[in-house]
This record gives C-alpha cells, structure tokens and sequence, in this order.
C-alpha cells in the first residue's frame, strides 16, 4: 500500500468522522470534541481515531463511553462514504498530547520565572 495513499485517506477520515460527531451523532456525551489525529493500520481494516476532549478526566472518561456507544453509528456513516473495500474499524483513543504539551509549558514558565527572581535578587545586592 503506498504511504501517500494511507496518508490521504487517513486526512479524509479525520475530515468525515469529524464531520459525523458534529452534525449526525446526536448525543449529549459528545461535544467539545476534537479529532487530533488518525492512524490506519497497513491493511486498511483498523483505524485509531484520536481524540481531544476538553473537560477534566471524568468528562473525557464519559465522551469516550458515549463514542463506544455511538461507534457502530459512526463507523455505517464513514463506510457509506470510503470508497474502500472494508469499512475499517474504529478504535477511539484518548490523545494525551495537549495535555503533554501543557505540562511542558508550565515547566518552563516555572523555570522562567525562578530564573527572573533569581536575576532580580542578584542585581539588588
């Protein structure tokens, strides 16, 4: 399989499983959704949908419950638009890199903060 063709298909099923949550599943469970990322398996029948939800852990536990619920749902609306020959299988996966990434960044405001007292207090002596 070429890796171009995985790519563009991985990007129109971000777009569709996207667009599905937003306008078709109707379930309170799912909003403040954002799909991140997708990744398919080399033949084409297993797809890790990645999603960030915003909330606390409780909230993301729950959206990724109402996503199992609405999983089937999803996966009939992807297939009546992928012109492939299996519908793949969606796995949906919570994406942990904003949270990484936020982590980060307050690390480094802390270091830079320390750093700015640091520098204020040697230059008052």
């Amino acid at each position: 399989m070429s890796t171009r063709r995985v790519e563009r298909l991985s990007e129109f099923i971000k777009q569709e499983v996207s667009k599905i949550i937003l306008y078709k599943v109707k379930d309170p469970r799912l909003s403040f959704i954002t799909v991140t990322k997708v990744e398919i398996s080399p033949d084409l029948k297993n797809v890790k949908v990645y999603v960030s939800v915003l909330g606390d852990e409780a909230a993301q536990k729950h959206t990724l419950w109402g996503l199992g619920h609405a999983k089937g749902f999803i996966q009939a609306e992807l297939g009546a638009c992928l012109r492939v020959k299996y519908t793949p299988q969606l796995k949906f996966c919570l994406d942990e890199s904003s949270e990484k990434c936020n982590r980060i960044l307050k690390i480094i405001d802390e270091a830079v903060q320390g750093s700015t007292v640091t520098e204020k207090n040697g230059s008052e002596e």
